[in-house]
């Protein structure tokens, strides 16, 4: 994170496998013994002494996984007073994924320009000046209090043209780290001197190279880092390699809305606090796209983006800066397939399988199941057993089933058999849990999960006492039809694929499970077959429409009973306030694009960055969370482009132009985006109708249905070129 100040540069950094402390057994020993009185006090509606059953039996010790902590900071002091500063001007450039502060002062300019070198894997700084000029170079592990004084390192020296830092952030068997610092001057009258553990650059241009590593990755971090500088080489060589490596992943899409009243005059945070403009609009999704590419890339042991990226400031983050997977991780990926961003979504992947591993014994000594399963949260080490003393959200083991869908919804982009043959055994895993988790009704009719719940939320019983526990919450019915499906499929694809599963008995056990309900007031129930009300009717987690998004068993053209129940839902929410974070406000975007209600697309657009966004563009839950610019990224491109229904009676995948835009924002240009079975898509559109050449690549060969704004269609197969008539459609 750079700061751009002119007395004392900050950059905070980050590294992605720098957490508190290593792996922890913290598995509830008693849990199997305990389940299956806690499944009848759930089934009698004895909400007080379930929850104090699951305090006393069914929450691990340490109740907490381990939390992610910045790497350190680095300080340039120049010591500019900044009253006299003048031409100030700081920016990134996200088509290069470039920073760039630049000034006067005192007849002098100032220049310096930061990236982070993905093939390099090193942080970069050029600093530049008219004349010849002297800077103090500091690293160290603080708070980001910068009053604190408290240094979180083991040692610190300076030598040889560099600053070398060794920590451990604590507990046993953390992840030391080693970060460095190297300084260079490329003319003849520049100067590198150590001054204690500081280093002193005299010159008119510098370069300062930055590297860390940690164990999770080598066996020595000092030596590792060391060698990613020696290759680094030159500030022109890195920016080159890094200008080509990003580019080749950004430029693959680009979108384009108009009219665009921004200007480079003007700051970011005076045009959020504008009226709609569609320019920012657009850059809202640039910049996610940035973002997603800067913090999650294929690579040895990668690892997924954090509650907050890896821009995490502090030392006690919000929520541990981990991985919660009851929504937030797999927001953070919502827009790597319509982006076309497959390597950016690979370190999530790896995490599941991990994450299988682990959670085979959490399956086995927690609920005396076969398979894997994992609760709302998991850390660096993929850890699976619950996490907290919350009960709405504590209990909650389908959270490595919802991350289970995303392998299906990879392979519907891409077509990647491979991908799909490597993951099956992950996925077949999540359905043995599955199969084994669910049990009978009081009827004996259908399958129910037990214990249950809506992430987050709080209902009122019957007796106006309150409780989060149930039966087969619509969100486990939903998350479990999608990966019984997903499983289905996955099996007819991949037929000589070792199967422990009977197909058979995964229809048979869909086919028992509870139906969607609608109350008499026209809503899509959360709890399941009971209508209860909700404690806060405007909350946060609308997880009962999971299947309107991200999931597609609820759409107005298949299901439209449903589709107008979840209409009220939201409709209801928002009567109550909801959307009061960051990424449910992006939710919301998400929800009303499916189902075609652009007015409100807009309202929450704006909403979004109105409301939700700080200066910077980085959105505001509040505190900061990156799963908002993610979420509010996919959703943007929803409004333009969707492609999750299917005419099974045909066999066609459909395409939907601009089923939720508003007129209002007149035109655009999207190129590349990416489109399930297969396809890229491009076209311009003006006042709600596209105009011009519509383009669809596929690698597939797939058969589409092509749904244009005004309603009419075209059917194709594979790649696919139609020029519209004058005035659109």
């Amino acid at each position: 994170m750079v700061y751009g100040r002119t007395g004392t540069e900050l950059l905070q950094l980050n590294e992605d496998s720098v957490w508190y402390g290593g792996p922890q057994d913290r598995l509830p020993k008693d849990a199997l013994q305990n389940l299956p009185e806690l499944r009848r006090l759930i089934r009698a509606g004895r909400q007080k002494e379930a929850e104090a059953l699951v305090r006393s039996a069914f929450v691990a010790y340490p109740s907490s996984q381990r939390h992610y902590e910045p790497l350190g900071s680095l300080y340039l002091e120049f010591n500019h007073d900044e009253n006299k500063i003048s031409n100030y001007k700081r920016e990134l450039d996200i088509e290069d994924a470039v920073s760039r502060v630049e000034y006067s002062y005192d007849g002098c300019q100032y220049r310096r320009e930061v990236l982070a070198s993905y093939p390099d894997q090193v942080i970069a700084i050029k600093v530049t000046s008219s004349r010849r000029s002297t800077f103090i170079v500091r690293l160290g592990r603080v708070s980001e209090h910068e009053y604190e004084t408290n240094e979180f390192l083991d040692s610190l020296s300076a030598r040889d043209g560099k600053i070398i830092m060794h920590a451990t952030p604590g507990g046993r068997n953390s992840n030391r780290l080693c970060c460095i610092a190297s300084a260079s001057t490329d003319k003849p009258e520049g100067t590198i001197r150590a001054v204690g553990n500081t280093l002193a650059v005299t010159g008119t241009s510098a370069l300062i190279v930055l590297a860390a590593q940690t164990t999770f990755r080598v066996d020595d971090p000092e030596i590792a880092a060391l060698q990613d500088i020696q290759r680094s080489g030159s500030w022109d060589g890195i920016l080159q390699r890094h200008r080509a490596d990003y580019s080749a992943l950004y430029r693959r899409v680009s979108l384009e809305l108009f009219p665009d009243y921004r200007s480079d005059a003007v700051p970011t945070d005076v045009h959020l606090e504008g009226p709609a403009n569609p320019g920012l609009i657009a850059q809202y999704y640039n910049y996610g796209r940035y973002l997603l590419i800067s913090s999650s890339r294929d690579d040895y042991q990668a690892l997924p983006a954090t509650l907050q990226g890896i821009w995490n400031p502090s030392f006690q983050p919000a929520w541990g800066s981990k991985y919660t997977i009851n929504i937030n991780l797999q927001m953070n990926y919502w827009p790597a397939n319509t982006s076309n961003l497959p390597e950016c979504e690979t370190p999530l992947f790896e995490l599941i399988e991990r994450m299988a591993k682990n959670g085979e014994r959490t399956a086995r000594e927690m609920y005396g199941c076969r398979g894997w399963c994992a609760h709302h949260n998991t850390d660096i080490y993929a850890d699976t057993d619950p996490q907290d003393k919350w009960m709405s959200a504590t209990l909650w083991p389908l959270g490595g089933a919802w991350l289970c869908t995303h392998i299906w919804e990879r392979y519907l982009f891409f077509g990647d058999v491979e991908f799909l043959k490597r993951l099956f055994p992950t996925l077949e895993g999540c359905v043995r849990f599955l199969l084994d988790y669910l049990i009978e009704d009081e009827t004996g009719t259908f399958l129910v999960t037990n214990p249950s719940l809506s992430p987050e939320n709080t209902f009122k019983n019957a007796r106006n006492e309150e409780g989060v526990f149930c039966e087969a919450s619509t969100m486990d019915i939903q998350i479990i039809t999608a990966v019984f499906n997903a499983y289905i499929s996955t099996t007819k694809l991949l037929p000589r694929s070792p199967v422990s599963v009977s197909l058979q008995e995964v229809q048979h056990t869909c086919d028992r499970l509870p139906p969607m309900e609608i109350s008499p007031e026209g809503l899509i129930q959360e709890w399941g077959r009971n209508d209860y009300d909700e404690v806060e009717p405007g909350h946060r987690h609308i997880s009962h429409l999971w299947g309107l998004h991200p999931c597609d068993l609820i759409t107005p053209t298949s299901t439209p009973s449903l589709a107008k129940a979840a209409s009220a839902v939201l409709s209801r929410r928002a009567a109550h306030g909801s959307g009061h974070t960051g990424w449910s406000s992006a939710w919301l975007i998400n929800f009303h694009a499916r189902l075609g209600e652009p007015e409100k697309c807009k309202e929450h657009v704006e909403r979004l960055l109105r409301d939700s966004t700080l200066s910077n563009m980085l959105d505001n839950h509040p505190p900061f969370q990156i799963d908002g610019n993610f979420g509010g990224a996919a959703g943007i491109l929803e409004m333009i482009v969707q492609s999750h229904e299917v005419d099974r009676e045909k066999d066609r995948r459909i395409i939907r132009l601009l089923p939720a835009w508003p007129k209002e924002w007149k035109g655009g240009e999207v190129r590349g985006v990416r489109v399930r079975g297969g396809g890229s898509v491009s076209f311009k559109w003006e006042n709600g109708k596209v105009i011009g050449e519509f383009r669809i690549i596929c690698e597939l060969y797939t058969n589409y249905r092509l749904i244009f704004p005004d309603g009419g269609g075209s059917d194709f197969r594979g790649d696919w070129t139609h020029v519209f008539p004058q005035g659109g459609a």
